[in-house]
């Protein structure tokens, strides 16, 4: 009788455990999809926990050990989720490869579990049998995030966490990553406040000063875009916490998340490449293999071969990391960081070579190998282009396989993430060829190209280059018919690029205000504010004004100002300010049109920049009140 009720104590525990993950109703955007795929899939455990709930004996001793192993997964699982559910927004994002490797453990875990259930044994009817072999196969399949999404976000940071003044005060980006993360309205800042606080404290002084300070300075920038008044809603201020004063005495001894095997979660003494490109601890990867596995544990692709390879760059990052943070390794062979360095600029230099192969299909397999090496971490980035695998890369850009110049052009957009790789891929020529591909390409190469052309514009010769390249035209025309990913990739480099005097001419010559106004009547897209912070831009030319400044524009730029979003009202103000410095008809257009009471309201309760610019224009119409 005792084996008896143990076995139903854990029984109920794992029925209680679906039921609490199913109550969850707050996931993070960033893991929401994932979040909620892993509770249905949770709850299609619950027939056979009841089945065996209702049989009323003790589990085989046999199969009992698999039950303990899906108790813990499903531990594992409730922990991954409440993370999701409740922890900082800001840290979910900025660790969301780490969070996907936390998932697909937890699946691993399951399907361990599930793999050795006896059916017969335990008497269990056909019908939960069916069911699952269905939740086996969803595990199975479960997918890793695309490049793509994972590009979108790292250019996003990228550009907040720049120490480039320009790009810090780059509201489009800062105002579209806040949508992205659900943390526009004052309530979800009160709410994000919180848990921020509850992650500053329980990384104390052990966890990563940087990444905490960059935590906390995002989520300030959010509330200066929200027009969020920590004073008035009783908020403590976050410098002020002695947890985050500790923090800047002491450094962090946080694991960094691609030292963690996806497998195990624990820091690799010994990582090994598979055919994927992915890295895993040996040991934990040959248990995968040895049970018959034939897929990659963490992107779910099929394996073309069962060969691993020494990651000797990581190898090499681990060591030093462990050094400078007086962390012990457990016991194993030593390397030597010279060797292992240069092992790996062997292999690189080795897929160098192949990418200049004459043979097609060597050249793909060495192109793609690259762009997922490039993706790894910064510091591939730097030895991967000191292998000079730049040169052979621009070159892919004009091969005749579309697949090729795509893992070219995304390769180079991984690389570019280095500042003095930028440099490097311009001095090369590749922006002439990645405006080649922008022009030509695949939907995805065009995205990727207008990324990459975005990101080499962080450096002002490159804004110029682009612009004297004829870099423009092609970004105007995937704004006007390209695909939301891609509006939304050109947006933000015309954007940038338009921050150069002569680009803003371009931009105007190739037609790039009557995309940007469709925007703003397509409001779906979700793009009216990249439409309107642009448009500030070249309302300042005269050029633009005259583009802008019709009164069928006035009036939709009033409507934003009246029934807009915080954002909608400070860039519309913004356009209407500049184009009524230089032509005082469309101030009067706007008073007619009824923006007096709102731009009143909005120089007293709008954001710090709406109430600067709403005090401007109300002063210019001061000024012309009493011309007339």
């Amino acid at each position: 009788m005792e084996i008896l009720r143990n076995d139903d104590d854990l029984v109920g525990e794992m029925m209680k455990m679906i039921e609490t993950v199913g109550s969850y109703m707050g996931f993070r955007r960033t893991q929401r999809k994932e979040c909620l795929k892993l509770v249905r899939r949770l709850k299609l455990l619950l027939p056979l926990l009841e089945e065996i709930k209702e049989m009323n004996q003790s589990i085989p001793t046999r199969a009992l050990q698999s039950f303990v192993i899906l108790n813990k997964s499903l531990l594992s699982a409730k922990k991954l989720l409440k993370h999701c559910n409740f922890g900082s927004k800001i840290f979910l994002a900025m660790e969301s490869d780490a969070v996907m490797s936390r998932f697909h453990c937890v699946y691993d875990k399951l399907n361990e579990a599930l793999d050795g259930l006896m059916y017969q044994e335990l008497g269990i009817s056909e019908e939960v049998q069916e069911q699952i072999d269905l939740l086996r196969k969803q595990l199975q399949g479960a997918k890793r995030r695309t490049d793509t999404l994972d590009i979108e976000l790292a250019m996003d940071m990228m550009v907040i966490f720049s120490k480039n003044d320009e790009r810090n005060a780059d509201i489009v980006i800062l105002e579209r990553l806040a949508k992205k993360l659900d943390l526009s309205s004052v309530g979800d800042l009160e709410i994000e406040t919180v848990a921020v606080r509850k992650l500053v404290k329980e990384r104390g002084t052990t966890k990563h000063v940087e990444s905490t300070e960059q935590i906390v300075d995002l989520l300030r920038k959010f509330k200066q875009v929200a027009g969020f008044d920590e004073v008035n809603h009783n908020s403590k201020v976050l410098e002020e916490s002695p947890s985050l004063r500790c923090l800047e005495r002491c450094r962090s001894m946080l694991i960094p998340h691609e030292f963690l095997c996806p497998i195990s979660l624990e820091i690799m003494t010994d990582p090994v490449i598979i055919a994927t490109g992915q890295t895993y601890e040996r040991e934990s990867i040959q248990k995968w293999l040895n049970s018959n596995h034939r897929t990659c544990p963490k992107t779910g692709e099929t394996l073309s071969h069962l060969a691993v390879a020494p990651n000797f760059a990581l190898r090499n990052l681990i060591l030093q990391w462990c050094e400078k943070n007086n962390f012990e390794l457990p016991k194993r062979e030593s390397f030597s960081i010279a060797e292992n360095q240069n092992a790996f600029l062997d292999e690189v230099s080795l897929l160098v070579q192949n990418m200049s192969s004459s043979q097609l299909s060597t050249q793909s397999q060495a192109v793609e190998k690259i762009r997922m090496l490039s993706k790894e971490n910064p510091e591939n980035r730097i030895l991967i282009a000191n292998c000079g695998a730049i040169p052979p890369l621009v070159k892919l850009l004009y091969s005749p396989n579309w697949k090729v110049r795509e893992h070219s052009v995304t390769a180079l957009l991984n690389l570019s993430l280095d500042e003095a790789n930028k440099r490097l891929i311009a001095r090369e020529g590749a922006i002439p060829a990645v405006i080649e591909v922008l022009q030509n390409g695949t939907d995805e190469a065009r995205e990727n190209s207008a990324a990459t052309l975005f990101s080499l514009s962080m450096l002002n010769e490159n804004k110029v280059m682009i612009g004297s390249l004829k870099g423009i035209p092609p970004l105007v025309k995937l704004l006007k018919n390209g695909t939301v990913r891609g509006k939304k990739d050109a947006a933000t480099a015309l954007f940038n690029l338009s921050l150069n005097q002569s680009n803003k001419t371009r931009a105007i010559k190739a037609g790039i205000i009557e995309p940007l106004l469709h925007l703003l009547k397509e409001k779906s897209l979700g793009m009216v504010d990249e439409a309107l912070s642009i448009l500030s831009i070249l309302a300042k030319q005269p050029e633009g004004q005259s583009g802008i400044g019709q009164l069928s524009v006035i009036e939709t730029l009033v409507g934003f100002v009246k029934d807009g979003t915080p954002k909608n009202k400070e860039c519309a103000t913004a356009v209407l300010l500049e184009l009524g410095l230089s032509n005082s008809c469309l101030i009067l257009a706007a008073l007619q049109y009824g923006v007096y009471e709102h731009l009143v309201e909005l120089s007293r309760c709008g954001t710090s920049r709406a109430q600067r610019k709403a005090n401007a224009l109300l002063q210019q119409m001061s000024k012309c009140e009493h011309i007339l």
